[in-house]
Order: C-alpha cells, then structure tokens, then sequence
C-alpha cells in the first residue's frame, strides 16, 4: 500500500516543500496537490518537482471544464518532463457552484467531457496529428464555428512517457464506473471501507469489465486523517468542520454529490439535517450532527491497535494507496507519522 499525502489549499508553501524532503527519507511516495479556487496547483507542482527527487507528484484535482482537453495534456506532459517522468494527472468534474460561479463555464455533461479528455490526452502524449471528434469536443474546430484555419498538429516534444498516470476523482455511479474502465487510479473522497462494496461495487464491476488489461489494476485512493495516540480525541472531533462543509454547504440542495453520499452510505436523517442547518448558517450545529460512526471510519485517528485494524479494513476493501494527512504539533512528530504508517502498512 502506497503512503500519500496532500498540500493544503493555502499558507506556508514554501516551509510545506521544503519539508516535504523529510516525508520523502520517511517514504512518503505520492504527493497530492490540490486546485478550487485557490492558487493554481500547476506552479506548485513545477516548485514541487524541483524540490524532489522520488516522490510522485500529482493534481488533486485539475477540474476539466477550466482548460482545454490539449491544455490538460500539454500541461501533464510538462510536468512529467520537470519531474522526470513523476507525474500524475489528476482530473474531475468538480462542481457547478465553482464550474459556473469562479470559472463562468457550464457545468454540463461531466461524464462525457471527461471520457473525451482523458481520450484527446492519450492521443496528444502519443504525438498523434490531434483529430478528434465527439459529442463535446471537436478537433481541429470545424470552420463553421471559427476561421476555418484550423490544423491537425501533434505535440512538438516527445513526451518522457506517453502513458503518464491519470486519476479520476469521482464518487457518483456512472463517473465511478467510468474511472474504473479508463483510469488507471480512482480517488473517492469520504471513503468508507465497510460501505463502499454496497455503494460502488457495481459500478467498479462494470468498468472493470470494459477496462483495457494494459492499464494495469486500478489504484484505489483512500484519503483519511492520520494521529496515532491514547489521546486523540480532539483531532477526530476536529474532523466535524470539515465533513460539515463538505456535506452541508458544498453544493445547493439537490445537488450536492458529497449530501447524496452520505445518504448511501445509510446517514439520510443526518445529512438532511447537516444540510438544511449549514444552509441557514448554523454551521456549529450542522458540524455537531456528523455522525461520530463516520468521522471515526473513515479516519485513521485512534490507538496503534485502532490504526492498524482499520488498515487492514482498508486493505480488504481494494484500497491501494493512502493519502493521509498527519495530524501532529510539530513538523517532527508529522513525519515520524509518515514513518509509522508506512511501517504498519507494509
């Protein structure tokens, strides 16, 4: 099981990369970099693989609706080149509030538009002339939709692979199955181990089916707040801001992907509750409705013997990699985490 971890949205980037060098001797293998709305995570990567020498460096995530699919790829193979061939490219929807709100795009088709940019990404990275034609995206322009000037071009530079990595960050039914059929790994947010067969174990059996064998077995990601400690308490309970957000506030009702998880996962009271108090403000409120069951099983915050037990749930449930966030008061304690855990893990 590989060890990952993320960067946080803002503040002390600099400190935070220059510590990441410890992780790595601590045998951190992945780290994620995220994009909302906040700084772009493509400068940090380039900050990031110059900085580095072993980890994998990853988007977690590059929404699909605020570059081009050529963009995308153009940018996957630049990162990959300053890395020395250690990028992954990971990729979402994201959500129509950011979409439509911060990016002024429409948030439509989500499923389709990421089959067609992760299929113009291959076709770039193999230096093919970039034809394409589908539902959404059309390649070169047609002329009556532009100057009619438009030409098939391929990539200028061989890429250092052309098969860099791609993730999908999904948790809905149909773009899980779609991340199982053509990713090579699946990032699911609030994962938790004990459901996710009933949740999305059809849905993986279906893209599994129709996977192509060269893509290698799917790399599962599991994200999950990692303290280790009799008296951790207070982290775990720290957790109920975050899941409250998540769940109550991201999104508007009826379409909030994270709310509709939560209620598969069988918490329909709570999350109708969550929801409708975030709504009015009553954030505190909202935050002391999540479950204590889901913050706690779907965190690895608890005891060795309670760390080690829910890795092993982990693990029987097809998780592959782990993108943990270390949870302790000083940069030392934070890496002797990574060092644990990838100790139990192994």
């Amino acid at each position: 099981m590989r060890i990952g971890m993320a960067l946080n949205y803002a503040g002390g980037f600099k400190e935070t990369v220059a510590e990441l060098a410890d992780y790595e001797k601590a045998g951190l293998d992945i780290v994620f970099v995220a994009e909302a709305y906040s700084f772009d995570a493509v400068s940090q990567m380039g900050y990031i693989a110059a900085r580095t020498e072993r980890l994998q460096i990853a988007s977690g995530i590059l929404p699909i609706y605020s570059r081009t699919p050529a963009l995308l790829a153009m940018t996957a193979a630049g990162l990959d080149y300053v890395s020395d061939g250690r990028f992954v490219l990971g990729l979402g929807a994201s959500g129509p509030q950011v979409i439509e709100g911060f990016h002024g795009v429409p948030y439509t088709a989500p499923l389709g538009r990421t089959r067609e940019v992760i299929e113009i990404c291959r076709k770039v990275w193999r230096r093919e002339r970039l034809t394409y034609e589908g539902r959404h995206y059309t390649l070169p322009l047609p002329a009556e939709q532009g100057t009619g000037l438009g030409k098939p071009l391929k990539l200028i530079n061989h890429p250092v692979r052309a098969d860099i990595p791609i993730v999908v960050a999904a948790i809905g039914p149909k773009n899980v199955e779609l991340a199982a059929e053509l990713a090579q790994g699946w990032e699911p947010i609030f994962y938790l181990p004990e459901k996710a067969a009933d949740v999305w174990g059809a849905s993986l059996a279906a893209g599994r089916g129709r996977r192509d064998a060269a893509l290698g077995e799917l790399d599962v990601i599991a994200q999950a707040p990692l303290a280790i400690g009799d008296d951790v308490e207070a982290i775990l309970e720290a957790g109920r801001p975050m899941a409250a957000l998540y769940i109550g506030g991201m999104g508007a009702k009826g379409r909030n992907f994270y709310n509709d998880l939560a209620r598969r996962y069988g918490y329909e009271k709570a999350a109708e509750c969550v929801q409708n108090l975030y709504l009015e403000g009553r954030k505190d409120e909202a935050a002391a409705l999540i479950p204590r069951d889901l913050l706690e099983k779907t965190s690895l915050v608890g005891s060795e013997g309670f760390v080690r037990d829910r890795l092993a749930v982990l693990k029987d449930s097809g998780v592959t990699t782990l993108n943990v966030a270390p949870i302790a008061p000083d940069h030392a304690s934070r890496v002797r985490l990574i060092e644990r855990i990838k100790e139990l893990a192994a």
